[in-house]
């Protein structure tokens, strides 16, 4: 089930979501927004390679907007760190955004519960189109969760190699042929 905006707002009240700078200007119906961070990444490698740690770019998006080219994976954040102790999070652009032709995440729109940090997000355009720092990019909802879990990050279930992030991560599958 869904958290509706009034149970996202008790949850956070009663520390069991937790959003840095809440504001319920920035809760809907049964979403919260968050905003986009001044800087980007985009990797500056012709060929990425699965196994190896790929070279990137650091991108300031100036007050004045930046120009996003279609082609180019842009790795962003939000500005707001994010943490659930019973809730699956997941997040997805907002629909003004989508109309614009901005994708925020190529696939890595779920989390898990427990995970702690700002969201990295897997910016594509469909045309060129200038951005701004700060803009209410995409929305976090919650799920509730049912069973037994681990949280993300802890002893037993998986390396938490995303987690307590606040900054912009470029992909670490590298890590997985490490363990293998």
């Amino acid at each position: 089930m869904i958290l509706s905006g009034i149970e996202i707002k008790k949850q956070y009240e009663q520390g069991n979501i937790f959003i840095t700078d809440f504001d319920e200007k920035n809760l809907g119906p049964n979403s919260y927004d968050l905003t986009l961070h001044d800087e980007l990444l985009v990797y500056t490698d012709k060929v990425l390679d699965m196994k190896q740690p790929n070279a990137t770019k650091r991108i300031k998006i100036p007050a004045e907007g930046l120009v996003l080219e279609p082609g180019i994976l842009y790795l962003g954040r939000t500005t707001e760190w994010t943490t659930s102790k019973k809730h699956a999070p997941m997040l997805e652009g907002r629909s003004s955004i989508g109309r614009l032709g901005i994708f925020i995440h190529v696939t890595a729109g779920f989390g898990d519960v427990g995970y702690d940090g700002t969201w990295t997000l897997e910016i594509q355009v469909i045309h060129p189109i200038r951005v701004y720092p700060g803009v209410r990019i995409g929305q976090i909802y919650f799920h509730t969760v049912e069973g037994e879990f681990i949280p993300y990050g802890e002893t037993g279930n998986n390396s938490g190699k995303y987690n307590k992030l606040n900054d912009i991560k470029a992909s670490m599958l590298y890590k997985d042929f490490e363990e293998a």
